[in-house]
């Protein structure tokens, strides 16, 4: 019966910085954790996982340009959970892969001809500090590398931070989580030089509700600078219940 994952310990502390990165990095060499997926003894991905990550099935989304390349269901809960709250970086590149093919998904076989920019969901700052890491934005890279060994031109780039705070979504519906994070993002100025020739592809590590995302493209689009795709590792049902509970409140 498969075990609960452990992970190795890690620095704590208001961020990590780039030693206490090196330091997990070298922590988890030295000292392999338990499959963050299943539990397996000092295997950080059991081959079964791997396998699982290998062979996704597409998940709908309540956004019809939106492309999950899973559902949420374990390992894909686990293993997402273990990089973004528990500093699993390692498992970053995996991840990563099957974030890949969610683009190349969302992009079809022509758009997979013109250079790409992957533009990771914001982070808030205090959850980058109490982490000490963005996991979006290390998942866009890991993507945007994946894409890059299969012939793809892609890049990755932050080009949205918040505006203002927004409240607590846990147990808001749809369309309340949608007027919560109306207005919540903006665009940063370097972003039309980063996104001139390329097309624009929003990536999550999991969408809910698509509130998130629908905010992201509107502040693009505000900015002149229309999204047609997104891409996420992962797709809850869309239910607010499962949102809650995927994401613990935060906007999804």
């Amino acid at each position: 019966m498969p075990t609960t994952p452990t992970s190795t310990p890690i620095p704590s502390g208001p961020g990590r910085g780039p030693l206490g990165h090196a330091l997990a990095g070298l922590l988890d060499v030295l000292l392999p954790a338990d499959c963050a997926g299943c539990g397996a003894e000092r295997a950080q991905l059991c081959p079964e996982c791997r396998r699982a990550l290998a062979d996704t099935r597409p998940a709908p989304t309540l956004l019809p340009w939106a492309h999950a390349a899973a559902p949420y269901g374990d390992p894909f809960r686990r293993l997402l959970l273990a990089h973004k709250e528990r500093g699993a970086l390692r498992l970053a590149g995996p991840l990563g892969e099957v974030l890949g093919r969610a683009v190349r998904s969302a992009l079809g076989p022509q758009g997979e001809r013109a250079p790409v920019l992957l533009v990771p969901m914001p982070s808030a700052r205090p959850a980058v500090r109490a982490r000490g890491h963005d996991s979006t934005l290390r998942l866009a890279g890991a993507a945007a590398r994946s894409l890059r060994r299969a012939g793809l031109d892609a890049r990755a780039a932050p080009l949205l931070r918040h505006a203002r705070p927004v409240a607590d979504q846990a147990g808001l519906s749809a369309a309340e989580r949608r007027r919560n994070l109306h207005g919540a993002l903006t665009v940063l100025p370097r972003a039309r030089a980063a996104l001139n020739g390329r097309h624009p592809v929003l990536v999550d590590d999991l969408v809910t509700t698509g509130a998130s995302l629908a905010e992201a493209a509107r502040a693009l689009a505000d900015a002149g600078l229309p999204v047609r795709a997104a891409a996420t590792v992962a797709a809850t049902s869309g239910h607010p219940a499962q949102a809650a509970r995927a994401t613990g409140g935060q906007p999804a």
